[in-house]
């Protein structure tokens, strides 16, 4: 911890704003309950322990005095992995805490670490929770992936002398705006933050703008090119599908109507490309059995990856019904199609594909990695479409124009291992910071 006495001083009217938020959330917890209690006995069962860490009431760590980062869901668990694993390779003896906010991101940490690291969801944003999490993490510093800033987390690390940093921080041009017209609310987050790693130019500078201080704000660039660069050595064998004789368009971290429009264009594409084999992978567990269905109104020959350990040649669509398996579904894939995009949720992570020497094609919703996708498109790795037919014409011209697909998905691995760097960038600022 650091044990340096806070000199910021909040005016009362930012304490009382602080209070009246508090109040707020308060009241909508009954509402939760009550959405609790509705829930099915299974969901009730597997939540149950949700519960009560949801008010602080978190298991007690192994060993105190290590790092603790919250990471909302799956993108920033997977954009943080690298800085945890590295962290955990140069000091091995120091204890790593990982909470998520979402059973997804939940799962995928228990994917990736197992036991290796404690892990817990992270309390409502109140000072009585977060005082008791805090009191049983003891973390020497907290790490705040991407954009979750909560008001009563970053006040009680700040009353305590706890260091908060943001890494690969994002902050979008539509949400400074926004918080610049709050200063009650946002001044007193900045003035408590230790630094803010931000994840490429439009983030440092809407941190400026928004009155962060320039020694507490460094450029890293964004992280997930690191992450994704460390994808690069590793393949698997989906499925036994790595030698199979089709082309393979795979849909990840798809949204509602993503499916549709790729199984459109799976059927406009089928009878001039007879072997051509689409996977789905949806961003959402809960979506599983509607994907499913869709596949099966639109009279395509489904196979689920959970329930076959082989994938036979008359099988028109994979919905991949299992958490985890992207990255590995991404190996055996020829043209990958990165969801979010047409579902306007800002877009999800083109470099896991790209790393893998994919082509990618995205729809024009990118907010939220614009630099990312902004690279990608320069080189010619990336390809931005507006609609399902542009989206088919795409498709449709790298299955016929096989050197035209290879050289796209080189270059969007070159801009991959070209831009990595800001690991060794986030490591510098987080060793930095003092802690007793």
């Amino acid at each position: 911890m650091n044990n340096d006495t806070p000199t910021y001083k909040p005016t009362l009217a930012q304490e009382a704003f602080r209070w009246f938020y508090s109040l707020l959330l308060l009241m909508a917890i009954p509402f939760a309950f009550v959405n609790f209690l509705l829930k099915g006995k299974e969901q009730r069962k597997q939540s149950g322990r949700t519960r009560f860490e949801r008010f602080g009431l978190v298991a007690p760590v192994p060993k105190k005095h290590g790092y603790l980062f919250h990471c909302v869901s799956v993108g920033e668990v997977v954009a943080a992995s690298c800085l945890i694993k590295r962290i955990m390779q140069e000091q091995p003896d120091v204890q790593i805490t990982v909470t998520t906010t979402t059973a997804t991101g939940s799962a995928r940490v228990t994917d990736m670490f197992g036991d290796t690291v404690h892990h817990f969801y992270l309390p409502y944003d109140l000072p009585v929770a977060m005082s008791a999490m805090l009191k049983r993490v003891q973390p020497r510093q907290v790490l705040i992936t991407e954009v979750e800033l909560w008001p009563n987390l970053i006040h009680t690390c700040w009353k305590q002398g706890i260091p908060v940093v943001v890494i690969n921080a994002r902050m979008t041009d539509r949400s400074s705006r926004r918080y610049k017209k709050f200063p009650i609310l946002f001044e007193p987050l900045l003035r408590k933050l230790t630094h803010v790693c931000a994840q490429g130019d439009r983030d440092y500078t809407n941190y400026l703008f928004l009155g962060m201080e320039k020694e507490k704000l460094t450029l890293t660039q964004n992280i997930k090119f690191d992450q994704a660069a460390a994808l690069t050595a590793a393949k698997s064998d989906f499925l036994g599908l790595a030698n199979a004789e089709r082309y393979i368009l795979i849909g990840g971290s798809t949204h509602e109507p993503e499916e549709s429009i790729l199984l459109g264009v799976y059927k406009a594409l089928k009878e001039a490309n007879p072997s051509l084999l689409l996977i789905l992978v949806p961003r959402h567990p809960d979506r599983f059995e509607a994907v499913s269905k869709l596949i099966e109104k639109a009279e395509l020959t489904l196979v689920k990856s959970a329930d076959n350990p082989v994938i036979n040649d008359d099988c028109d669509v994979l919905l991949v019904n299992e958490m985890g398996r992207l990255n590995a579904a991404y190996d055996v894939a020829d043209i990958a199609f990165v969801g979010g995009s047409i579902a306007q949720r800002g877009g999800h992570n083109a470099l896991e594909p790209a790393a893998k020497q994919l082509p990618v094609i995205m729809g024009t919703s990118t907010h939220n990695n614009p630099e990312i996708c902004s690279k990608l498109a320069e080189s010619g790795g990336l390809k931005i479409v507006s609609d399902e037919a542009e989206l088919c014409n795409q498709v449709a011209y790298w299955l016929n124009h096989t050197e035209e697909r290879k050289q796209a998905g080189l270059a969007g691995y070159h801009t991959v291992t070209k831009n990595s760097g800001a690991l060794d960038k986030t490591l510098v600022v987080v060793n930095s910071i003092p802690h007793s």
